[in-house]
């Protein structure tokens, strides 16, 4: 009898889970509601300041090298002013590196252009180079396997 029982509620619950749900309340809010990470997604954290990590931006940011107070660490042998005049000169060599890799930024050798000035759309000539239409980099030591100065040419006569 108990089983019987058992068996004729889960029947019912199952059939109660089939059946459609009562439409609740409308909402009345204006607002729309967006989940969390809907939320969290759709932000623009970059929207006060958007061009902040472009490249060249370091130039526009507030940033500058600290000062020597007289806690500062100041190595053996140098004095505070001297110290800083080291200190100032590392700045403007980084300061003119940056400064000299952004004016490069962009420029960019045109693929076609490099094509038209070897030839390559006309004949077939540059293949018959030593080079093969490569442009060759300098190297520090002389791999031609001749002697003499290089001041004075390969063939050592003056």
């Amino acid at each position: 009898m108990k089983t019987q029982t058992v068996i004729a509620a889960a029947l019912i619950g199952s059939a109660a889970a089939f059946a459609p749900q009562q439409a609740g309340r409308p909402a009345t809010s204006l607002a729309e509601k967006k989940s969390v990470a809907a939320t969290i997604f759709g932000m623009d954290l970059f929207a006060p300041v958007s061009d902040q990590n472009d490249y060249g931006a370091r130039n526009k940011k507030n940033l500058a090298q600290g000062k020597i107070g007289s806690n500062s660490y100041v190595p053996n042998g140098l004095s505070a002013s001297q110290y800083n005049a080291i200190r100032d000169k590392e700045s403007a060599k980084k300061k003119a590196n940056y400064d000299r890799n952004v004016a490069k930024a962009g420029k960019f050798l045109d693929y076609t252009k490099f094509y038209i000035e070897r030839g390559t759309d006309t004949n077939q000539s540059w293949f018959k180079s030593v080079t093969r239409g490569h442009r060759m980099a300098k190297t520090k030591f002389d791999w031609s396997g001749k002697t003499g100065d290089l001041q004075k040419g390969y063939d050592g006569k003056k």
